[in-house]
């Protein structure tokens, strides 16, 4: 029975490598995002901004407060997420590992998918 995988993208300093990648190399990672977003099974997602942009929502005593900029430090920010819906676990760890992220300062965070509601 298939699984879906919430799979977050942590972007660590892979910005900063890919973007000091010659040019080839930089169509090659763009190339290896397509890549996974057309892998069966994968649904993926949205488009994220920079963290910097982000702004992130507390509610205390009632109040709602808002902070510019993403709730964890830069290097552990998210810089995207996508579902992939595989057979095991193991599956969803071979997509992870051809994230480019992952193999320039980042990490791919593998969540199964569970309904609390």
């Amino acid at each position: 029975v298939a699984m879906k995988y919430v799979m977050l993208i942590y972007q660590g300093d892979a910005l900063e490598r890919q973007a000091a990648l010659p040019e080839e190399e930089q169509k090659q990672v763009y190339a290896d995002y397509q890549d996974i977003n057309q892998t069966p099974g994968v649904t993926p997602g949205l488009p994220m901004g920079l963290p910097e942009n982000a702004t992130t929502v507390r509610v205390e005593g009632g109040k709602t407060l808002t902070t510019d900029g993403p709730f964890v430090g830069m290097k552990e920010a998210v810089g995207g997420v996508f579902v992939l819906e595989a057979d095991h676990l193991d599956a969803a760890i071979e997509v992870a590992a051809r994230v480019p992220a992952a193999r320039y300062g980042g990490a791919v965070e593998i969540r199964p998918s569970e309904t609390y509601w």
